[in-house]
């Protein structure tokens, strides 16, 4: 990692949604592991496939907490994963990916739609989630695969 990047954001500093914010765009607030948290989308675009085919990851299956799904595939080696953390950022979960839908669905963000998105949640041995931005279809598919990965980083609002 190159620079820090914020580590928290104070409730009366968020700005409106669509907005930047900690190098990104203020997508939404949200609750993960009880404490709320601003999601802020990255504007980096990583390529690559999930990780490795056939190998299960073991903390990888959280349909919410995209970081911790992140961390563990960089532990395994996925390369997408590696790079998203070097961005200080990290892999969307199923949820998580789910808030960039509703945000690009009301105009706020902007997400490729013409290719499907990894997403940081593992199916099982085989299969990891991916989304596709277009109509929101949220499916899996074989690990070994090329999709995009749009990171994102998710900040304690105090």
């Amino acid at each position: 990692m190159t620079k820090q990047a914020q580590q928290t954001v104070l409730a009366a500093e968020l700005p409106e949604r669509g907005q930047p914010l900690a190098g990104g765009v203020f997508v939404t607030r949200y609750w993960l592991n009880g404490a709320e948290r601003a999601l802020i989308l990255l504007p980096d675009e990583l390529s690559g496939p999930w990780g490795e085919y056939g190998v299960e990851i073991k903390g990888t299956g959280s349909y919410s907490d995209g970081e911790a799904n992140t961390r563990a595939m960089a532990e395994a080696g996925s390369v997408i994963a590696i790079k998203a953390l070097e961005l200080d950022g990290f892999i969307p979960s199923c949820l998580e990916g789910q808030l960039l839908m509703a945000a690009m669905s009301d105009g706020l963000v902007e997400l490729r739609d013409d290719r499907y998105h990894w997403l940081s949640t593992q199916r099982s041995a085989i299969y990891a989630y991916h989304m596709a931005f277009e109509d929101g279809w949220l499916n899996f598919d074989a690990k070994f695969h090329e999709r995009l990965a749009r990171p994102v980083r998710s900040l304690p609002i105090q």
